[in-house]
């Protein structure tokens, strides 16, 4: 079975090539996030999608999200950057929101039927974002079968995925053990998706611009719901 390799405190250098280089491959990583344990392909690579799709045992019906390492990367997976977008990653960013946008339609990656429209965050976690940073946006789903517990810690995700990932980042068990709040921003106003980390009515409240993101109260996480399936 795939070895779990152990971040080290400081520098991150020889973890983030590993797990680059297998993402290179087209092959699946498992990394930390700031909520839950993530399996993550190159957002580009359809080698590497299908296959997230096929170790999750995932039905395409549901797409898989993306994870960028700036606000400014987004520009770059959508035509226009909407304002409640904007407000939301001034008030969230990094950290566990969620945004559906519309995505760029010349892109060419395969995230399942995703009907023209991609969820994308920031996590708040540096060695994922320096993976990020070395491999380009991540295709990501949480770390375990489809309908099964999300997984809090690396050992956890082992079990369920086995060798379908190359690589195992351990940084810890997470402190949330919780995926992220969703808000869906392709609708004439904000909804939200799925509560998770962030409180879902404070967010639609910066999302519609009745919020200062800078007044923004992160507090403590809100309990999502059973059975979440995005990291």
């Amino acid at each position: 079975m795939t070895d779990i390799v152990e971040v080290p405190v400081g520098d991150h250098t020889e973890v983030v090539e590993l797990a680059a280089a297998a993402l290179r491959r087209g092959e699946l990583v498992v990394l930390p996030t700031d909520t839950l344990y993530a399996v993550v392909a190159d957002a580009f690579s359809r080698t590497g999608t299908r296959r997230l799709f096929e170790v999750k045992r995932r039905s395409r019906r549901f797409p898989l999200s993306v994870l960028v390492r700036s606000p400014k990367q987004l520009n770059g997976l959508v035509t226009t950057v909407p304002a409640a977008a904007e407000r939301l990653m001034a008030a969230y960013w990094p950290g566990p929101l969620t945004m559906v946008v519309a995505n760029d339609p010349n892109l060419m990656w395969d995230l399942g039927d995703n009907e023209g429209t991609v969820a994308v965050r920031m996590p708040l976690e540096q060695v994922t974002l320096d993976v990020i940073r070395a491999v380009g946006p991540l295709a990501v789903s949480t770390a375990n079968l489809s309908g099964q517990t999300p997984a809090g810690d690396a050992a956890t995700a082992q079990m369920q995925l086995g060798d379908g990932a190359s690589v195992y980042l351990d940084a810890g068990a997470r402190r949330l053990s919780q995926p992220s709040t969703i808000i869906d921003l392709t609708r004439a106003e904000p909804h939200v998706l799925r509560q998770g980390a962030v409180d879902g009515e404070q967010a639609l409240a910066v999302a519609r611009g009745e919020l200062d993101p800078i007044a923004v109260d992160l507090g403590d996480p809100v309990s999502p719901p059973d059975g979440a399936d995005e990291a």
